[in-house]
């Protein structure tokens, strides 16, 4: 049990998810390595015609993905994704695949 803001919740606090490694894939994908030590891929192609995400349709710029702070950011932090959502997006996928 743990206090938050003055809420009671039961189970332990859980570490915030966070991305440890990343690499751009064809096809406009990112394989992901979490801190709780998943892995998964992102199809980021649906989001590219999100105004903040059109950069990355250059493919230059997509590729140049790096981490910061456990996000995946691009152009000098200038675009960024919730690591979270990666999480809950991404689909599993078996270590020795990629």
């Amino acid at each position: 049990m743990y206090v938050k803001n003055g809420i009671v919740y039961a189970g332990e606090i859980e570490p915030p998810i966070r991305v440890i490694s990343v690499r751009a894939l064809d096809e406009y994908k990112l394989w992901l390595r979490f801190t709780n030590g998943e892995v998964k891929e992102f199809n980021f192609k649906p989001l590219l015609d999100e105004p903040v995400f059109k950069p990355l349709k250059d493919k230059t710029v997509f590729n140049s993905v790096y981490i910061d702070f456990g996000c995946t950011v691009w152009n000098d932090g200038e675009i960024d994704i919730a690591p979270e959502y990666l999480f809950e997006e991404g689909i599993t996928v078996e270590e020795n695949q990629n």
